[in-house]
């Protein structure tokens, strides 16, 4: 097929017929098509939070090297190997695990029938069909984790070799070049970049763990492959810039065993200043840690004692910042239970990601889903892993310039300006009116939904005398989501500096269409603000804010109109669906 593009970056809706009927064909072959199955595929606005997506864009979760071989739909050597190794590994679980023969033979049957299908057409990621066949095995055997011991197995014997001499001895040997220096700060920075690099090499030598006396892996290994030049420059180049600034970081492990070196890396990170939140597995995925491993492995549980879990799957901005401020270390799930999938992580983790400074990932699999891609994401990914040939190997990729972000104390901060500005006019004796009204909930409205609310709020100031009104659309800036304005208006509303709240009501509307010279388009007609979700957020903090402060007047249609409706939508302007 000539008109498919070689690589994940180069895949747009509206190019052609032909790519688009390919493009969804391969999205709803793999279940991720978020209009088909939106329960469990994230939206776009969601997957904004972790990629950087020009208009039309399509983001794949392969590698580029599987997109001709999975848009073609041709089975060739490499994509047969692949699914292959797929294969052979749900047998040996099968044979090992399933003690029934029947259950056994019922189980390889089934997903024979399955794997001769994809072969058929062979349109499948390979990850997304290891994932089907784990859940046949785990739904038509009954075992939930057949892994657990083996991840618990491999976190004891690390452990054993972090608490060892030899491993002591790599770890904390001094280097000569450092017996004399000019600036402790500059010492400071170098000593701890040292570490890092250390614990950084030392999680991808799965010998510690895997074989079967840590000492004849521990044995092998010599101060010189610790360190590389790569690493260094990596490690320089992603905390170099702004040494002892605090960052918010998302880290993604690789596997059991690795993961006991990689809480020593978070536990650096963590005294360096850093927050630091670890994004395990949902479930069984092989020796992938997953989030509930710590109440099977006193090993595990003891080391991340001080951990807070963040169990809610769909936090909101504002409890994720409420939480991260309080707990420096946070663990969460990454929703899903195979290879990293942004279509399918969970709300939880794409806000994470969204509000990290720092992506930091280790081993292969993330290597191919975030490095091996020319996919661009919306935040700096630091990872490494061993290549096929056993070599360590890291990368840095920063995010594109043309990603704009704001931080929390970017918002908090532009709170502020406008309470100030609300203060300022309290003072000088006017009253203090917040405007709320639909904005983007009506879907391809957004610009006229701003100039409704212009002409209605200009209308209104000539109106009312010695009034200062707040319309929310004159406070946008590019770049900012739904997640960032609520967050920033929020702390702007629950000030306390509020005398009427006015939403937006049907006459509200009509009369603006009035004064644009324009009749009430269809899609208009009886909208008011009882039908935007963030309005109905908004209402929520309304009656909050009016109780505690009892002159607060709230004016437009009854609280009860709103709250037919559930939470907006992630990162989005338009609204969640109605509540049955």
């Amino acid at each position: 097929m000539q008109e498919i593009p070689m690589n994940t970056a180069s895949l747009y809706f509206g190019k052609s017929a032909r790519l688009d009927a390919w493009l969804l064909h391969f999205l709803s072959e793999n279940n991720l098509e978020y209009t088909i199955d939106p329960d469990k595929n994230a939206s776009q606005e969601q997957m904004r939070f972790m990629l950087s997506l020009e208009e039309n864009q399509v983001y794949l979760p392969c590698s580029d090297l599987l997109v001709p071989h999975l848009l073609s739909s041709k089975l060739d050597s490499d994509l047969t190997r692949r699914y292959h190794e797929k294969w052979v590994a749900l047998v040996k679980l099968v044979r090992r695990y399933v003690p029934d023969k029947y259950t056994r033979k019922k189980i390889i049957l089934l997903c024979r029938h399955k794997y001769r299908q994809i072969q058929a057409s062979p349109i499948v990621i390979p990850s997304r069909m290891m994932k089907r066949f784990l859940t046949i095995f785990m739904t038509q055997s009954g075992i939930e984790d057949p892994f657990r011991g083996i991840r618990r197995r491999y976190n004891r014997q690390a452990q054993e070799a972090i608490e060892s001499p030899e491993l002591d001895r790599l770890l904390n040997v001094c280097p000569e070049r450092y017996m004399s220096c000019k600036r402790l700060q500059d010492l400071r920075f170098d000593l701890d970049l040292m570490e890092l690099e250390r614990l950084i090499h030392l999680s991808t030598m799965s010998g510690i763990w895997t074989e079967a006396y840590y000492q004849a892996a521990c044995d092998k290994i010599t101060p010189t492959d610790l360190s590389a030049p790569e690493s260094t420059r990596c490690l320089e180049e992603t905390f170099g810039p702004c040494p002892g600034q605090p960052r918010k970081i998302l880290y993604i492990p690789d596997r059991a065993g690795g993961l006991m070196f990689d809480i020593l890396i978070i536990r650096s990170l963590l005294r360096q200043g850093h927050k630091v939140t670890l994004a395990v597995k949902e479930g069984f995925n092989f020796v992938s840690p997953s989030f509930w491993d710590w109440e099977h492995d006193p090993v595990l549980a003891k080391h991340i004692s001080d951990a807070f879990f963040l169990q809610n799957s769909s936090v909101s901005k504002n409890e994720l910042l409420s939480v991260q401020r309080q707990h420096p270390f946070l663990i969460i799930s990454d929703g899903s239970r195979e290879d990293l999938n942004l279509y399918r992580t969970s709300i939880t983790f794409a806000r994470a990601w969204k509000e990290a400074d720092l992506i930091m990932a280790t081993g292969h699999p993330q290597f191919r889903r975030l490095i091996n891609t020319s996919q661009k994401f919306s935040r700096d990914v630091l990872c490494w892993w061993r290549d096929k040939s056993g070599r360590f190997q890291i990368r840095l990729k920063k995010r594109p310039k043309s990603i704009i972000t704001f931080s929390e104390k970017d918002l908090g901060d532009k709170a502020f300006e406008i309470i100030e500005e609300m203060r300022e006019a309290r003072n000088s004796g006017q009253t203090v009116m917040f405007y709320s009204a639909i904005i983007g909930s009506l879907p391809g409205q957004v610009d006229l939904a701003i100039k409704v609310v212009d002409t209605y709020v200009r209308y209104l100031r000539k109106r009312l005398a010695n009034t200062y009104i707040i319309n929310p659309a004159e406070h946008f800036e590019e770049g900012m989501d739904a997640d960032d304005l609520m967050y920033m208006w929020e702390k702007v509303q629950r000030s306390g500096l509020l005398n009427v709240w006015r939403f937006q009501t049907v006459a509200d509307i009509e009369r603006s269409f009035e004064l644009m010279g324009m009749r009430v388009p269809p899609i208009w007609a009886g909208k008011d603000s009882t039908f935007s979700t963030g309005c109905t957020k908004e209402m929520q903090i309304a009656l909050d804010v009016q109780r505690k402060h009892r002159e607060l007047q709230i004016i437009g249609p009854a609280p009860e109109k709103f709250f037919r409706r559930s939470e907006y939508g992630v990162g989005k302007f338009s609204d969640a669906i109605l509540e049955q």
